[in-house]
C-alpha cells in the first residue's frame, strides 16, 4: 500500500471511532432519562407498572376537585381525559392559572393507594397573546379567557 492509502484509511477509521464515540455518549443512555407522557387512561391501563415510576399525567382538572389549603401547601385534585380520571396531591404553591377545568400535566409518582404524587405542577395555556381594545372593559376580557378553556 501506498502512503496515501493508508494515511486515509487510517483517517476513516479514526473518524469512525469517534463518530460511534459519540453516538454512544449522545444516545447510550436514553432510555434511562425518559419521562412518558400519559393521560390518566394510559395510566390505569399500564397498571402495577405504574406504580413509582417517573411519570407525566396530562390531563383536565375536574371540576368541583380542586382542594388548596394554603396555610399548609396541600394542593389535592382530580385530573380526567373524559374517559378515567386519576386523584392528586400535589406539595407547594399552584400556578397562578390553576383552576377547574383548565389543562395541567403534573410530573410525578403513582402511590399503592392510587393517588398521583407530584411536587410538578404545569398548567396548559394558550400562547397567543391579544392585545386589549380600546374602551373594552378588563372584566369582561377575563371572561372571555375563562371561556377559551
Amino acid at each position: 500500500m501506498n502512503d496515501r492509502l493508508k494515511k486515509r484509511l487510517y483517517l476513516v477509521g479514526a473518524l469512525s471511532v469517534g463518530v460511534g464515540a459519540l453516538c454512544i455518549l449522545a444516545f447510550g443512555n436514553i432510555g434511562e432519562s425518559l419521562v412518558y407522557f400519559w393521560n390518566p387512561s394510559e395510566l390505569h391501563a399500564a397498571g402495577d407498572k405504574s406504580i413509582g415510576a417517573t411519570i407525566r399525567l396530562g390531563g383536565v382538572v375536574k371540576t368541583d376537585t380542586l382542594d388548596w389549603q394554603p396555610d399548609t401547601q396541600d394542593l389535592r385534585f382530580t385530573v380526567t381525559d373524559n374517559v378515567q380520571e386519576v386523584q392528586v396531591h400535589a406539595t407547594g404553591a399552584p400556578p397562578q392559572m390553576m383552576r377547574e377545568g383548565i389543562g395541567v400535566v403534573v410530573e410525578g409518582t403513582m402511590t399503592e393507594a392510587g393517588i398521583f404524587e407530584t411536587d410538578r405542577l404545569m398548567v396548559k395555556h394558550s400562547n397567543e397573546y391579544k392585545v386589549p381594545v380600546d374602551g373594552v372593559d378588563a372584566e369582561k376580557l377575563y371572561e372571555s379567557l375563562e371561556d377559551e378553556s
